[in-house]
């Protein structure tokens, strides 16, 4: 199982950051790395909230459907999706630090398909730095708007 975990102080109230962070029909705008974000659910954001998210990775397109596993507003959100035989969860958390928020990021990746657990070690090497890059960038786009 793939893992790891990212770290971003935001200069802004929880509510604020979490509000943000949460606006996924508003992602595209706010996220350099979405080409394109589509809610697939009507309503509120929530648990059972699944959207079409599409980015540009490798030069090519990639999309992927999320569904919303855990919501506890201003408190933590988790995503999660199956892709290419792996389940991926992504749980997202939100600490208040005096006027600041301290957003904790946890994504974990586990292969569930034969041929996932096959490619799994050479998979971890491959989109090990590409996806923490990602990543960060898609942290640092939401906590510019938070903070503006």
């Amino acid at each position: 199982m793939a893992k790891f975990n990212m770290e971003k102080t935001v200069h802004a109230p929880v509510e604020k950051v979490f509000s943000t962070f949460t606006n996924f029909r508003e992602a595209e705008n706010h996220v350099s790395g979405i080409a394109k974000l589509e809610v697939l659910t009507d309503g509120p954001i929530g648990v059972g909230t699944k959207f079409r998210e599409t980015r540009i990775m490798f030069k090519k397109e990639a999309v992927e459907e999320m569904e919303i596993r855990s919501f506890e507003p201003n408190k933590s959100y988790s995503v999660g999706c199956h892709s290419c035989g792996a389940d991926f969860h992504t749980t997202f958390h939100f600490v208040p630090r005096g006027e600041a928020t301290e957003v904790k990021m946890d994504m974990n990746c586990k292969p569930v398909s034969l041929f996932a657990k096959i490619m799994s070690p050479l998979t971890s090497l491959m989109m090990g730095p590409t996806m923490k890059k990602c990543i960060q960038s898609d942290l640092n786009d939401l906590a510019a708007v938070a903070e503006a």
